[in-house]
């Protein structure tokens, strides 16, 4: 069975293995938002000079105001994933315990940096004994969702011990109600968020850490005094101060989830699979071959997200118009 990506969105990938594909491609293996925050010329007009300390603080004001945070927990940053690379430089914990199945990088930078992981369906219960516990909420890929009573109390237990709950919320955005980025700047919790999924905007490269000030410090001091482009401050500024785009978007978002949802049912009884969980930026459906559905896909020119420690589950994005759905409908055709 042909194997390509770690992540999802390996477009250049899927057309060497598949080069007989209809073009062009349905990318629904991301989880991003087809319809992105609409960045302008305008923000753009100041490629050739650094980014100042103005620019900063005007990103960093529209993501507090944003997140209901305060100004000074927050760390503008080129994505989230350079921060969870980052982090065990910061922190240096020996034993991680970290939510399984969920975005496979927090488990590889944790081993990669020596320390003892463990991988769990449960990391909250480690709170006892692990130095850091780390999860994803809404959980990638899954869309599991924590009660706020539970991570309450699992760093309640953290605190007492000195260790650290991080939570990635790179799909907070879809419910800010349920995020704990209000909390920003507390003792032993770090929040990682990003600009790539809910504003549609993955390639820019901006996302933010929410810690304690001597953290923000420490992780600044490493990423030196122009980690984030001109541009990316000025989309972020922009972008997270629509508040008309942002409540906007998650209607339509809903309404385009509920639309898949929809053509996902009408697949035939031969060959059955049905939405297990899922945000509203993507299903997780479960079958009886994935990897062999994976592929149908794949030769029809339709990109979807499989996995290598299952071979019942897959992640499907939204498509972005009719045309899309059309297609993925008529490749999920026996």
């Amino acid at each position: 069975m042909k194997r390509v990506e770690v992540h999802g969105g390996a477009l250049d990938a899927m057309r060497r293995l598949y080069a007989d594909a209809p073009r062009p491609w349905v990318d629904l293996s991301t989880g991003i938002n087809p319809w992105p925050w609409p960045a302008g010329e305008q923000h753009f007009r100041d490629l050739h000079r650094l980014p100042t300390g103005e620019d900063f603080a005007r990103c960093t004001a529209a993501m507090a105001a944003a997140l209901g945070t305060r100004e000074d927990a927050i760390l503008p940053a080129p994505g989230s994933e350079l921060l969870i690379r980052m982090l065990p430089g910061v922190i240096a914990p020996e034993r991680v315990a970290v939510l399984a199945p969920s975005y496979g990088d927090h488990a590889r930078v944790w081993r990669a940096a020596g320390c003892d992981v463990v991988e769990s369906p449960d990391p909250l219960s480690e709170a006892g004994s692990a130095d850091a516990v780390v999860i994803c909420n809404p959980n990638n890929p899954d869309g599991r969702r924590f009660e706020p009573d539970e991570i309450e109390a699992a760093h309640r237990r953290l605190s007492r011990r000195r260790g650290w709950l991080i939570i990635d919320e790179a799909f907070a955005d879809l419910q800010p109600e349920r995020s704990w980025a209000p909390r920003g700047g507390s003792d032993h919790l770090l929040v990682l968020r990003s600009m790539g999924k809910f504003y549609g905007l993955a390639g820019l490269r901006l996302g933010a850490l929410l810690a304690p000030k001597e953290i923000v410090r420490s992780m600044q001091a490493r990423l030196g005094c122009w980690s984030v482009s001109t541009p990316a401050l000025a989309v972020g500024a922009a972008a997270y101060s629509d508040r008309h785009w942002q409540t906007a978007t998650r209607q339509r978002l809903a309404e385009a989830r509920q639309r898949l949802d929809e053509l996902l049912q009408e697949q035939p009884r031969e060959r059955p699979f049905r939405v297990v969980g899922g945000t509203d930026l993507f299903r997780y459906v479960e079958m009886a071959d994935a990897h062999r559905l994976w592929q149908q896909l794949a030769r029809q020119g339709v990109y979807v997200r499989r996995f290598p420690w299952t071979s019942r589950h897959l992640r499907i994005g939204l498509p972005g118009n009719a045309g899309e759905e059309s297609r993925l409908r008529a490749a999920l055709s026996p």
